[in-house]
């Protein structure tokens, strides 16, 4: 089914088309990430579990790639993954000349590499970047992408050309250990999150918004205006963020591999310690373990220089897009998005033409 409205509104709310079978154009077909399935995780309930089956799983991966490699930032996340690396393997952390976006992930990832003898490679982003790997991991996606995306893309070419078989990612851990505070910061009200929740309302930014995208937050509804969010999390967000991770490897032609993603909490989430200032305390208690030497760093998402390459621009001109709108009210990541899609309407609609 082609609707162009929907598959627009719902990136711009989304950051992804929630519906598969419905596409942008004739002889386009977008796919969602598959999670892994219940069944085949591993359950764990302290630090000392993670490390164990963490370690299982690189032993496996060592019996098949000779040079693993790693994105690696300055959070806890990927510095504990890092350890299980062997001394020489290459790590990659991101840059952006002219910015101080990534100057926490730079400082504490030298000390990482240094730590466990890694080779560091610094990825630089820039606007140039944006411009020419855009086009090519939307055609792998058939749609617009995540803005994280095309770094992502940098990196997997750049660690292929090093030899490396296999990256290892640590984008799991969030969602499976309770990083996501400020999403679970409360039991919401229906509308509270899917306001919260929603990147950016597309009636805001679209001529034609298809008001039926709302239907995602429906799924999810509980009785007195209540919403099952940590449901939503486990199936939304899962597939829209790793699905990300996904298509930018899969356009470099490199395989990745997330060793959160295998396991899962058997105790429930306490969601009262995540509340008062502990998000992720496994993580942070396994951090601790390996890094005794260094205070564990508060949780930072992935790093883009969107503020910085879109500080500028002046908002999308085609027909599908308002005129009027407040690009200085935007953050970055929700230029990013217009942007995004412009481009990808540009693109498909002059190959059509």
């Amino acid at each position: 089914m082609i609707n162009k409205d929907f598959c627009l509104s719902s990136y711009i709310a989304y950051r992804y088309i929630f519906k598969e079978g419905i596409n942008f154009y004739q002889g386009m077909e977008h796919k969602h990430f598959k999670p892994i399935s219940d069944d085949q995780k591993i359950g764990v309930k302290t630090p000392e579990d993670i490390d164990r089956e963490i370690q299982k799983q690189f032993d496996n991966l060592y019996s098949r790639h000779s040079n693993i490699g790693i994105l690696l930032s300055g959070g806890m996340d990927s510095a504990i993954l890092a350890s299980y690396l062997r001394p020489g393997s290459h790590a990659y952390t991101f840059t952006a000349h002219g910015t101080d976006v990534f100057n926490q992930d730079a400082a504490r990832s030298d000390h990482y590499c240094e730590k466990y003898g890694l080779i560091h490679h610094y990825i630089d982003i820039s606007l140039e970047d944006y411009q020419q790997i855009v086009p090519i991991v939307m055609k792998r996606k058939c749609a617009p992408v995540h803005s994280i995306e095309p770094q992502i893309y940098k990196a997997a070419l750049a660690a292929k050309s090093d030899g490396v078989t296999m990256m290892i990612v640590g984008e799991s851990a969030d969602l499976i250990f309770g990083g996501m505070d400020q999403l679970i910061s409360r039991d919401w009200t229906f509308d509270a999150f899917a306001k919260r929740y929603t990147f950016l309302e597309p009636a805001s930014v679209l001529t034609n918004p298809d008001e039926s995208v709302k239907d995602l937050y429906e799924s999810y509804r509980l009785p007195d205006n209540k919403i099952d969010y940590l449901k939503f999390m486990d199936e939304v967000f899962s597939i829209e963020s790793s699905g990300s991770y996904l298509n930018a490897f899969g356009a470099a032609d490199l395989d990745y591999y997330d060793p959160y993603a295998r396991l899962v909490m058997t105790d429930q989430l306490d969601l009262k310690r995540v509340r008062n200032g502990e998000p992720k305390y496994l993580i942070r208690n396994l951090y601790a373990l390996k890094y005794l030497e260094t205070p564990i760093p508060n949780k930072i998402p992935m790093p883009r220089p969107v503020d910085m390459i879109f500080k500028d621009w002046k908002g999308p001109k085609r027909k599908e897009f308002k005129n009027n709108i407040d690009m200085n009210a935007l953050t970055g990541n929700q230029k990013w998005q217009l942007w995004c899609a412009e481009t990808f309407l540009n693109i498909y609609e002059s190959e059509k033409d």
